[in-house]
This record gives C-alpha cells, structure tokens and sequence, in this order.
C-alpha cells in the first residue's frame, strides 16, 4: 500500500481506503457484525488506515463497527463520517446549528471517540452551500473540539468550488472513468487551498468492473434498482448518471480497448490515481474476500498516455453528453 497526504489534515491516507456503505451488508440484506468486523479486519491487513462511513449508513450500524475496530489503534486509523441525511425531508433549512450539532454529537457516541476525525457534510443541497452560517456552525464545532476537520461531500462540480470558500479540509466527490469533469478545474484549485479529495463512486455503480450485461439483474431494494431515475437521490449517484445500456456497452468497449481482461475494476481504481490531486479512493467491500482485489489497484502499472486517451475518446462518445454538463 502506498500514502498520500490528506490534504491540510495532514494525515497520511491509504490510496486505497474503504467506503462502507455497504459494511457488513449487501444492498437492503440484513446487517452482519461478524461479516463487518472480518472486513475492517482484512482491510487494516492489506494496509488500508482510512475509513469513509456516515451516520445513515445501516442506521448507524456502520459507525458502530467502526468504534470497535478502531480501539486502541489511536491516530494510526483515520475515519471520516458524514452528517445531514438524517433531515427528513432533506432540505436546506435542516442545515442549521442545532440539527448540525446533534448529528455530530450522535456520531461521537457511534464512534466512541472524544473527537470526530473528519466531518463532510452530506451532500447538502445547492443553497446550503451559500449559507455561511452553515460552515461557520462547524467552525464553531470545530473550536469546541468535537472535530478535527470538516468539508463536504458533493453532487456537482460547482458545489465542490464554492465549498473552498470555507475552512474545509476534504471534498468527497464522484470520480471515474464516466466521470471526469472534476479534474478539468476543480481538482487544480482543491491542491492550491491543500484540500483532500476522496474519491467516491470509482465503479460506477459497478459498472466498471466489467461484470455487468443487458441481463444483469439487482435485488429490489438496490439503489441500481430503485433509483436509476434519481426516483430516492441524486440521479447521478446510481451508475455516475449514465444510463444502464450506455454505461454497459461503454464498458464493454473500455474492457476491449484497454486489454483488462479480468481486472477492469483495479484499472479503473488505478486511472482514478494518476491524479495527484486524489488523496485517496473509497471503493466498498461487503465481505473480506473483496477487499485484496481492491488494494491490488494501487500495484498497477501507471496509465500508459494512449491508455490515458483511451478512457477519454470513451468519456468523450458515450459519457461527456449530458454526464458532462449536469454534474
């Protein structure tokens, strides 16, 4: 496993990490504490010290194997929680000091921690980002002691640069190979304010690994079921906002092109490092035995610049309209 420097908190990241979205759980299935415990377990192993995770995540249940992971491993281990989709219904209003506090005082008895390392807001709607009140409220939690570093999580590009307006530390954003807009601009302006970038959604929804068809099938309570349309969030959220058949069929073309064979998912982790800009990238993991073939990415080779115009004549024909100009 290589490090990289998480921006101002200047904590050195796995470049690989782990989201945890799914912890312990596939998508809707019951949570297990054994299977959650195994892939922390498997990750720390394979080097992995930094850990994305949210209050929402299994109702709590995520940050909750997290505390036990993390006992006794000090400032080794670094997690980064997110707050804010608990409002119900999830609107700019709900961003205020008491809602924020509660949700990060919630947070440190799920993590049973004295101070959270890494708070992002997530992913507020687009006002929020023009409320001051909002990013001084966490300076205040911040000056309280309560946590070490803040930023955002985000839909769209646009958010993510307004947010360096504000002490923020780290920006979660989408980043892929169906996703490339935040490195024309924005990830050159988060390394000038030494902001960390996490790299969130590097699959596509799975669709980069290679594995998905036109008779690919999910279960019913899978957001790749539920909310292609953005019918429960954010449309860009379920396969980057790419529609199923076009996102298959450009798969299908990357995997011929690059010569991946079986391992389209490492590469398309890898191509998401070769911007120096990233500090680190969070694909999830259910069970250990995915978590080997994750950090495996990181030994790659470099992207070779034909392989590098590759992804981008792909983008560029299947992706760039409308992924392009919506996120």
């Amino acid at each position: 496993m290589k490090y990289r420097r998480f921006g101002k908190t200047n904590f050195n990241a796995s470049e690989v990490s782990l989201g945890t979205w799914q912890l312990g759980s596939k998508w809707g299935d019951p949570f297990s504490e054994d299977d959650a415990q195994k892939t922390l377990e498997a990750a720390w192993d394979n080097g992995v010290n930094f850990f994305d995770t949210a209050d929402v995540y299994q109702d709590g249940e995520s940050q909750r194997a997290l505390a036990k992971f993390i006992k006794g491993k000090g400032d080794k281990v670094f997690v980064s929680t997110k707050v804010g989709r608990r409002l119900d219904p999830h609107v700019a209003e709900g961003y205020n000091e008491k809602n924020l506090t509660k949700f990060v005082e919630d947070c440190l008895t799920n993590l049973d921690v004295d101070a959270l390392d890494n708070v992002l807001l997530h992913c507020p709607p687009t006002p929020v980002f023009y409320e001051p009140e909002v990013f001084f409220t966490m300076d205040k939690l911040k000056k309280e002691g309560k946590i070490k570093n803040y930023g955002v999580s985000v839909e769209k590009v646009e958010e993510a640069m307004k947010a360096l307006d504000y002490d923020i530390s780290s920006v979660e954003i989408i980043y892929n190979m169906f996703r490339l807009r935040p490195a024309d601009n924005f990830f050159r302006m988060a390394k000038e304010h030494d902001v960390g970038i996490i790299a969130r959604v590097p699959l596509a929804s799975g669709l980069l690994s290679g594995k998905y068809t036109m008779n690919t099938t999910f279960g019913k309570n899978d957001h790749r079921t539920t909310n292609r349309h953005g019918e429960e969030f954010d449309a860009g959220e379920t396969f980057s906002g790419v529609d199923y058949a076009t996102g298959v069929k450009a798969a299908q073309e990357l995997d011929a092109k690059l010569g991946a064979g079986d391992k389209l998912a490492q590469m398309a982790l890898r191509y998401i490092l070769m911007s120096d800009a990233v500090s680190t990238v969070i694909p999830g993991a259910s069970k250990p035995e995915q978590i080997e073939k994750n950090v495996a990415a990181a030994d790659l080779p470099a992207f070779t610049h034909e392989q590098m115009g590759i992804v981008r004549d792909i983008y560029d024909k299947y992706m760039k309209n409308p992924v392009q100009y919506k996120w």
